[in-house]
């Protein structure tokens, strides 16, 4: 699958950048916001913000709609859903049942 590892690095390198991860941010908190309102939050150009957001919506971090002559950018969570189904759950069952295993032999401790 050659085509999903792209799609993957595509994913990684737009998470890579803070400028982008600051985006996704704004979008969390308000989701639906025009360039001119995610321009206001980040102390670059216009052109730059278009740039980053290309990079999202190749990601498919984020995906656009038109509301009459406005075109609102809106958090698309799939991919970072994922990312943590794939990369993080896996590791997150055995630290916690480890966590789980520590605190039982703790509280055992004062109760003998």
């Amino acid at each position: 699958m050659p085509e999903r590892q792209d799609d993957t690095d595509v994913l990684f390198k737009a998470l890579a950048d803070s400028s982008r991860r600051k985006l996704l941010d704004q979008l969390h908190a308000h989701d639906g916001r025009t360039l001119t309102e995610l321009c206001e939050h980040l102390d670059m150009t216009r052109q730059g913000v278009t740039q980053h957001l290309d990079l999202l919506e190749a990601a498919n971090l984020v995906t656009t709609m038109r509301r009459g002559r406005e075109k609102l950018h809106l958090l698309n969570p799939v991919p970072l859903q994922e990312i943590y189904e794939r990369w993080i759950a896996k590791f997150e069952k055995p630290r916690l049942h480890a966590l789980h295993s520590l605190k039982h032999r703790l509280e055992g401790g004062h109760d003998g």
